[in-house]
């Protein structure tokens, strides 16, 4: 499931669907522009939560997998701890592969 996943963030991002980079990710939410977020499962806790919140204002998905070395391998380029998916098929695809439980709100927030 997550190299199926991985593959296709590939594609995503040859497709110009996709952001990288926590800072940038962010800045397009507020735009709302962003339909899904990736997260590295090593991602920082303050970032973490930072990006949880965000998401969850703005009633965005959101989900942690993998590295951040998988992720920015998946996409062709150096570590990348959030990724910004900002197609409404694509984002639905990947949610898709990755399954409706993956994307069960945090109570804990």
């Amino acid at each position: 499931m997550e190299n199926k996943l991985l593959s296709f963030l590939g594609l995503v991002m040859k497709s110009g669907n996709l952001i990288s980079g926590e800072e940038t990710v962010i800045k397009e939410l507020k735009k709302s522009n962003v339909k899904l977020v990736i997260g590295a499962n090593d991602l920082s806790s303050n970032s973490k939560k930072k990006v949880k919140d965000k998401c969850s204002f703005r009633n965005v998905d959101f989900v942690f997998v993998a590295t951040k070395e998988e992720l920015g391998k998946s996409i062709g380029k150096n570590f990348r701890g959030i990724i910004g998916i900002t197609d409404e098929k694509m984002a639905n695809k990947i949610k898709d592969i990755l399954g409706g439980e993956a994307f069960v709100k945090d109570k804990s927030l």
